[in-house]
């Protein structure tokens, strides 16, 4: 078990695609994976992989459960985090599920189960929407919450927008193919569902939710709205809305995408919040993660994609 979860990077359906559009999935090739002891790393694109475990389980001393489009700033805010506290270093495991999906877990006793493989990692910190965070806890069931940064919506398309894609009711053509957040499991479904009714109403609403799902032209993404870029650098949707922090992240990596704004009117803030689950292993740790989040140094790590600093003006819905 030591090595077993060492956060092999690459992405779980979307190897394939990835390589169909002659690119690198958009991990971080082995950066993502802070397990001090790696042993034999193994994996095989599209059939054994595990995209959102991230080190070692078993002997963590930080244990983090975060809404997974913050993956791409990961990386450095582990290096940063662990260069102050080095007896942590080799010793955090995060996943990076959609928010949805790890309370999922977090109610079935802290255990996931990915094919054939089950995992119990009781978490420290849950990170996700601030909303999301003010109602549990509410329920006793996080504790110390701290806003810590701000995102907004944006349409991502291929370079050179093929579609001319313009706005939000654009999506609504029948020769558009959208790929979307799954509003079941991921939180930032709900907020885009506000800006299509900002641009378009309720009908806009159902057209890109309901009716283009019924007729095949809407995706909804199975795990993450990460699958986005995928599918537009695969040719399978012609644009989607995301976190601008994505598009930054994708254009960052060389990738061919390009975002098309969303006017302020029309946007919805994201916020992001963290709290320290009750009854956290490890409490100290997760303190010390929790402050960090607001350092400037962590705040320069999010900056760099497009993230903004939490004010208390910041509205979320």
């Amino acid at each position: 078990m030591r090595t077993l979860v060492a956060a092999i990077i690459c992405s779980l359906p979307f190897c394939a695609l990835a390589q169909t559009a002659q690119t690198a999935p958009p991990w971080s090739k082995g950066a993502n994976a802070p397990a001090q002891d790696k042993g034999f790393v193994f994996h095989v694109g599209d059939v054994d992989n595990v995209p959102d475990l991230h080190g070692n389980p078993q002997d963590a001393k930080l244990v983090l459960y975060i809404g997974g489009n913050q993956f791409f700033v990961m990386p450095r805010l582990i290096a940063g985090f662990t260069k102050q506290h080095p007896e942590l270093a080799g010793h955090i495991f995060y996943e990076t599920l959609p928010p949805g999906i790890l309370r999922k877990q977090m109610a079935a006793d802290n255990t996931i189960t990915l094919g054939n493989l089950t995992l119990h990692a009781v978490p420290d910190v849950y990170e996700a929407g601030a909303n999301v965070l003010e109602e549990m806890h509410r329920h006793n069931q996080v504790d110390h919450v701290v806003r810590y940064t701000t995102n907004t919506l944006e349409i991502m398309v291929a370079a050179g927008n093929p579609k001319h894609i313009a706005g939000l009711k654009d999506l609504a053509a029948p020769g558009v193919r959208v790929s979307m957040p799954n509003i079941e499991t991921e939180g930032v479904a709900k907020q885009i569902q506000n800006s299509l009714r900002k641009a378009g109403g309720d009908d806009l609403v159902s057209t890109v939710y309901e009716k283009k799902v019924h007729a095949g032209t809407t995706f909804l993404t199975q795990v993450h709205h990460r699958q986005t870029p995928m599918r537009i650098l695969s040719g399978q949707s012609d644009a989607g809305v995301v976190w601008t922090s994505e598009i930054l992240f994708q254009q960052k990596i060389g990738n061919p995408i390009a975002g098309v704004p969303i006017p302020q009117s029309q946007n919805t803030t994201g916020v992001y919040a963290a709290g320290m689950v009750a009854n956290a292993p490890h409490a100290a740790a997760a303190a010390a993660w929790l402050d960090y989040l607001q350092s400037p140094e962590a705040q320069a790590a999010y900056a760099e994609f497009g993230f903004r600093p939490y004010t208390a003006s910041a509205k979320h819905p």
